[in-house]
């Protein structure tokens, strides 16, 4: 009897055995929040890499959770995090670092890598891009769905008014030269195509952020703790795009909307325009004539900020859910998968070695306007980005569009935008 106890506990033992090695550990669970409301092909491209990288790693599944806009996906997060149920991974705005910081969600990559991929890595995403991601000496975000805005203009109506079509205006003074030839008007004097539309609603500092850095401004530190509203040559800034409507006439009075934007310019409602290079695919599919793609005009220098979004990890995840998030980071923003996603989107691709894939050197050699936004990194500065970044933007959105209806002087708008700044920064000085 008890010679048959001790076999039947060896082959139980066996049985466990077999069995703890016969079944794989149970998968990672990683919940992934994206905003879907982008230009190009973002879902359908994010969701087949998505379903690409779980199909490899059968130890990790991944609930990517398509939340809208980006100001839809950070307050989804928010509203999450305070329920005790955060996402592990997320793609929010650039310049929501600082509040994700502040709110105690996230963590920087730098605690998660080796010395190694900080180096080589980390090390490896255009500096300019990096401006946004990076505080204190660590590294919160990594660039992913990266934009610079850049200048679109059509061909044909260039040549119309006999201006070449190869040649963008390289400066204010030649923007404005320029668009008042390509404004035309009808029989009874209403204007049917303005020389250029710079969008000036739901976030009108980015563009105008191009205006400050061409004019040699920065609009606020890198500690996101101070801003430089009242600088004169932000008021300059300012005075030079109120100028576009009320004193060239080369561009609509009033707020200008960013989503209808591309259809204007589609249309022959205007024959330049401002916007992302997010669009370009967008406008590459979609415009019925020849255009032309050009780094923003210069005044004092060229310039434009960087936007759009990077990938963050949150805190409040296992071990193992951050080292599965990392890793698929580093696969997504690896090069081939980058080349696949700036080629569906328009968006930059975040590394220069992305840009030696045999994919891309492919595209931009069919389709070279992809190479402007990319060069303009050089040039490119980090987007308005501070704690509570939501009230300050908010506070010089206001000033802006006060200015551009007319309501306030741009001086005067700016210099109250300012003190209302200060009065929230002070206490993160």
């Amino acid at each position: 009897m008890k010679q048959t106890r001790q076999r039947m506990a060896a082959l139980i033992g066996a049985v466990t055995l077999t069995l703890s090695v016969a079944m794989p550990a149970q998968a990672v669970d990683l919940q992934f929040f994206f905003p879907v409301a982008v230009g190009g092909k973002a879902a359908e491209t994010i969701e087949s890499l998505t379903r690409e990288y779980v199909s490899s790693n059968s130890d990790v599944n991944i609930e990517a959770v398509y939340a809208g806009s980006y100001q839809d996906t950070v307050t989804k997060a928010l509203t999450a995090a305070q329920g005790g149920k955060p996402p592990q991974l997320a793609v929010i705005l650039a310049v929501d670092m600082f509040t994700l910081i502040d709110e105690d969600l996230i963590v920087p990559f730098d605690d998660l890598l080796s010395d190694a991929d900080k180096k080589d890595w980390i090390g490896g995403f255009y500096p300019a891009f990096m401006e946004n991601s990076q505080t204190g000496g660590k590294t919160y975000g990594i660039p992913f769905q990266r934009s610079t805005p850049v200048l679109y203009w059509n061909k044909d109506a260039f040549a119309e008014v006999g201006l070449d079509p190869d040649t963008p205006p390289a400066t204010w003074d030649e923007m404005v030269s320029f668009g008042e030839k390509l404004v035309k008007k009808d029989g009874d004097g209403n204007v049917v195509r303005w020389g250029v539309r710079i969008p000036s609603s739901g976030f009108p500092y980015w563009l105008f952020q191009g205006l400050t850095t061409q004019n040699g401004v920065i609009l606020m530190n890198s500690d996101g703790n101070e801003t430089y509203f009242d600088d004169p040559k932000v008021v300059e800034a300012l005075q030079y795009m109120v100028d576009l409507s009320q004193k060239y006439g080369v561009m609509a009075p009033g707020i200008i909307e960013w989503g209808t934007t591309p259809k204007a310019f589609f249309e022959g409602a205007t024959a330049m325009m401002w916007t992302t290079t997010g669009n370009l695919t967008n406008v590459r599919t979609n415009a019925p004539f020849p255009f032309g793609v050009a780094m923003l005009p210069a005044k004092e220098r060229r310039g434009a900020p960087t936007g759009g979004g990077n990938f963050y990890i949150f805190k409040d995840s296992s071990d193992e859910q951050k080292k599965a998030s990392v890793d698929f980071v580093k696969w997504i923003t690896a090069p081939e998968q980058a080349a696949q996603w700036t080629i569906a989107t328009g968006y930059v691709a975040p590394r220069p070695d992305d840009w030696e894939t045999p994919a891309l050197k492919a595209y931009v050699e069919d389709f070279p306007p992809a190479l402007v936004a990319r060069n303009q990194l050089e040039f490119a500065v980090a987007e308005l980005s501070t704690y509570q970044n939501q009230r300050i933007t908010t506070i010089f959105n206001d000033a802006l569009e006060a200015s551009i209806t007319g309501e306030k002087a741009p001086q005067a708008a700016l210099a109250e935008a300012q003190e209302k700044a200060d009065r929230i920064l002070k206490d993160y000085r």
